[in-house]
């Protein structure tokens, strides 16, 4: 038998393409041995918890939402939840259905995004979206389409997608009426044929073949509702705690390789995301979700990151069902427009402001996202913390790495360098990170005179 020689690697990604931000992967193999296997975040600081230091309480969800254009409704919600926590304000359940079905909206968005435009390509054998328009047009117009109706419908909702206006502390300063709600239902409904088409177009495509099991960490709550909004913070190793312990859950660290800070809890990494929600939540999805998820052989516990682009088309049914059931529903009860409200303002004149220290605990598409302000009496935000869902992927896709490329490595038939390099390349994509949020940290260095 011919001895298998020992392998030389040296991969250097730079400026990983399909994600948001910047980040390069780099790994080196020595005759076979691991020596360095780590994804590099060099994006620069954004300093948003600075730039919120000195603003009015009832600033920072318009101010937030700027963190993100993909999950600038997240980020409204996360701190709209941060700023009531402090101020004690308890929003109605009309208020809480609004907020749920954005949410929907957003994350429907964000997951078509992310399947059709920077995960389909590495599985139909593509270098970017682009190509397919000549050799997937139906596909390129139903992806666009479906896009354009979650943006249509946030618009209707909220103003806007992309730095939502209406949703506020306490409220919406507008609230839909009934052509609003006939219209998002025209959406939505004529998006499930694209939906089913979805399912069967992605069904089609084969998923690498890979497992690490680790921690996985999203809300979790006591009732029937697939959690997405609120809840407490729970881990598929038994951990459940308050979002105000979410210090205790992060744990975060820096690293020297990574502007954005890492996170572990129970293990040396945990992951959050679509496929923590399935594993965590799984039976809380409407039926049709559950037989997408079949269709991929899918259950909990999943282990397979790749398959968090699976996740997400089950999660996309799930939203597409429970907005037009959440729109049923307000169309069959009406909507209460005594709760419209002037910036600042509820029916009984001014929201109270008082000193206080709010958390916002919130399921945006890559997972849970961690809003905190402290507030003096005058309502002026005196601290703030963002912990984004990417930080707190970026150790556990490290992790995923270390034990992906030996693998590949000790396989009989050998993979090229161009191989290993998109098979990673592939890992880091399938979280769908947004580096750029990710990034809080900036090492100074002091230089003596």
């Amino acid at each position: 038998m011919k001895k298998k020689i020992k392998r030389n690697l040296n991969i250097n990604v730079e400026y990983l393409t399909r994600v948001e931000g910047h980040g390069n992967i780099v790994v080196n193999v020595k005759e076979g041995r691991l020596e360095e296997c780590r994804l590099d975040i060099i994006e620069s600081p954004r300093f948003f918890e600075g730039i919120l230091r000195g603003r009015s309480i009832f600033e920072a969800q318009h101010i937030t939402s700027r963190i993100c254009g993909i999950c600038a409704c997240g980020h409204s919600l996360a701190s709209i939840q941060a700023a009531e926590d402090a101020l004690g304000i308890v929003p109605s359940e009309q208020t809480v259905k609004l907020r749920q079905l954005l949410l929907h909206m957003e994350i429907l968005d964000s997951h078509i995004l992310h399947i059709y435009l920077l995960a389909a390509p590495d599985l139909v054998g593509a270098k970017s979206f682009v190509p397919l328009i000549e050799t997937h047009n139906k596909v390129v117009r139903r992806a666009l389409r479906m896009k354009k109706t979650c943006n249509d419908a946030c618009d209707t909702l909220v103003g806007r997608h992309v730095h939502p206006i209406a949703a506020i502390v306490g409220g919406f300063t507008k609230l839909p009426r009934d052509k609003d709600i006939d219209a998002m239902l025209d959406l939505l409904g004529g998006m499930i044929p694209d939906m089913d088409a979805t399912v069967d177009f992605i069904s089609t495509l084969r998923f690498p073949e890979f497992e690490r099991d680790t921690e996985y960490v999203a809300l979790v709550s006591n009732d029937s509702e697939y959690p997405l909004l609120m809840g407490d913070i729970g881990s598929t190793d038994g951990v459940r705690m308050n979002k105000k312990d979410y210090k205790k859950i992060t744990n975060e660290f820096i690293v020297p390789h990574s502007t954005a800070k890492h996170t572990k809890l129970s293990r040396e990494s945990y992951a959050v995301g679509a496929l923590a929600r399935f594993n965590l939540n799984y039976e809380k999805l409407r039926p049709k979700a559950k037989e997408v998820a079949a269709t991929f052989g899918m259950m909990p516990k999943c282990v397979n990151p790749y398959l968090n682009t699976a996740a997400q088309l089950v999660e996309s049914v799930h939203c597409l069902e429970d907005a037009i059931a959440i729109l049923e529903g307000l169309k069959n009860t009406g909507i209460d427009y005594r709760e419209e409200l002037v910036v600042g303002l509820n029916e009984h004149g001014k929201i109270p402001v008082r000193a206080g220290n709010g958390v916002g605990a919130v399921e945006v598409p890559r997972g849970v996202l961690f809003h905190n302000y402290e507030i003096d009496g005058n309502g002026v935000i005196v601290h703030a913390n963002c912990i984004i869902p990417t930080n707190q992927n970026l150790n556990n896709i490290e992790y995923d790495m270390r034990k992906l490329v030996p693998e590949i490595l000790g396989k009989e038939t050998e993979k090229s360098d161009e191989e290993i390099t998109l098979a990673l390349e592939m890992l880091v994509r399938a979280y769908d990170p947004c580096i750029s949020c990710s990034t809080h940290m900036l090492n100074v260095r002091f230089i003596n005179k």
